[in-house]
């Protein structure tokens, strides 16, 4: 499939539309795959934090270094990122997506059969460590490749619609990690999840990714020959030469993006635990509910985003996201009911999908072919690894320090920088229309 005839072609066959609509489908089945495998471990955390940990340890301090271990996890991002870029523009963009769901499936069996840190002591956590940085590098890998690929494939004037199932099913891999925790919660009592229960998510991840990886095996490669073959592509050097000001753009909002995604969504389940003092079914009930609403929003917000324009949306996610931020966590940790935590999750949530819903094609549309993969997965990585990957650690932290309120206000700020570097993004896509 021509990666430039989404920009040349004025009209598209039925077949061709059912085609390209196939190959979205097909690349964001292994994206749900890995961000299922990727959160499943955020959500089953209260169930194996005492595994990995001493018990001597207070169950604050055993979340946070859960919290630290999944962090860590992020830092291979931006190597994930690098070498997974390098590979989609001289390889191309199928061989990297292949290639990164099986290393996915791989991490996510090796910390289903881990021993504890009753079995073998310290050498549990650092058994569990090293399969995150296996799932962090083809995470990494991941999510560079699959903007990609989903930008290069989609029709001219509906680009952010299609962009978005990149979250759909991003959140969609979220939300099967709650359901399937929620499930377990049904049929297993809490004991027998803090023995074994927590290990079945796992199982779960690394047979689905054989599926992914069946579908991808079938795609389209987007990326032409030509730039597969150019001198620089994926070459880093040539984006510090002639796009540093796209690259260093994407670390500016990614930066603020990633923090207040992670704050809403997976750190939410423990806030909701430790401040609002709610049950742990009551939290995790909570996650299922609003996480399929943000679901559901992003195809929503995408098209929006092909009607106001990307500069605009992304505008509208920072100044929003710096005003609501303090008030919507202050409320959600004193609101006492589940629907009103819920409602107003689900409007911190609507916010964010101004931001998530375009993240691939703000990206994608930055750069040229021969560096696209490496541009949006490096910036992307070093972003997330260093404020997204630390946002549960940094709240926790906080949290123990008895200065709480401290980590809204750290988000309001990296919301403030979102707003400004948003401004400088191009009000018209400058690569993807051009390129062939």
């Amino acid at each position: 499939m021509d990666a430039g005839a989404s920009g040349t072609i004025g009209h598209y066959s039925f077949e061709e539309k059912r085609r390209r609509i196939f190959a979205i489908m097909a690349a964001s089945s292994g994206n749900l795959v890995e961000w299922f495998d990727f959160y499943v471990y955020s959500f089953t955390t209260i169930y194996f934090a005492s595994s990995f940990f001493p018990k001597t340890y207070t169950t604050v301090q055993q979340y946070l270094y859960s919290a630290l271990v999944f962090a860590i996890g992020f830092l291979m991002r931006p190597i994930g990122g690098w070498m997974f870029g390098k590979i989609a523009d001289r390889r191309g963009r199928k061989t990297s997506l292949v290639i990164s769901v099986v290393m996915m499936c791989a991490g996510s069996l090796m910390v289903a059969c881990l021993p504890t840190y009753q079995q073998i002591g310290f050498a549990a956590p650092l058994l569990l460590l090293f399969a995150r940085m296996v799932q962090g590098l083809s995470v990494g890998g991941e999510y560079g490749a699959t903007a990609t690929y989903l930008s290069e494939v989609a029709l001219r004037g509906e680009r952010g619609f299609y962009s978005s199932f990149q979250y759909v099913t991003l959140i969609g891999g979220q939300l099967l990690a709650v359901l399937v925790v929620f499930v377990l919660q049904q049929i297993l009592d809490e004991a027998q999840l803090k023995e074994f229960g927590w290990r079945i998510p796992f199982v779960i991840g690394a047979v689905t990714a054989v599926v992914a990886l069946l579908l991808r095996r079938t795609l389209h490669e987007t990326a032409r020959e030509a730039d597969l073959k150019s001198s620089e592509a994926g070459s880093f050097a040539a984006i510090w030469r002639d796009h540093r000001a796209a690259f260093l753009t994407v670390l500016g909002y990614t930066a603020g993006g990633s923090l207040i995604f992670y704050t809403f969504t997976t750190y939410m389940q423990k806030y909701l635990i430790t401040t609002a003092h709610m049950p742990k079914t009551t939290a995790t009930n909570i996650s299922l509910v609003t996480l399929f609403v943000y679901m559901c929003m992003q195809p929503l917000f995408g098209m929006l985003s092909d009607r106001i324009g990307r500069r605009r949306s992304m505008m509208l996610f920072g100044a929003l996201g710096a005003l609501s931020t303090v008030p919507l966590m202050t409320a959600i940790g004193s609101a006492g009911s589940p629907v009103v935590a819920g409602v107003l999750i689900c409007v911190a949530l609507a916010i964010i999908s101004l931001y998530t819903s375009v993240s691939a094609i703000v990206k994608a549309e930055m750069f040229p072919a021969q560096v696209r993969a490496l541009g949006v997965g490096v910036g992307y990585g070093i972003a997330n690894a260093i404020f997204g990957g630390s946002a549960e650690s940094v709240a926790l932290l906080l949290k123990d320090w008895k200065i709480e309120s401290a980590f809204f206000w750290y988000v309001t700020v990296m919301m403030v920088i979102v707003f400004l570097v948003s401004t400088r993004l191009p009000k018209v896509a400058s690569y993807l229309h051009t390129d062939h």
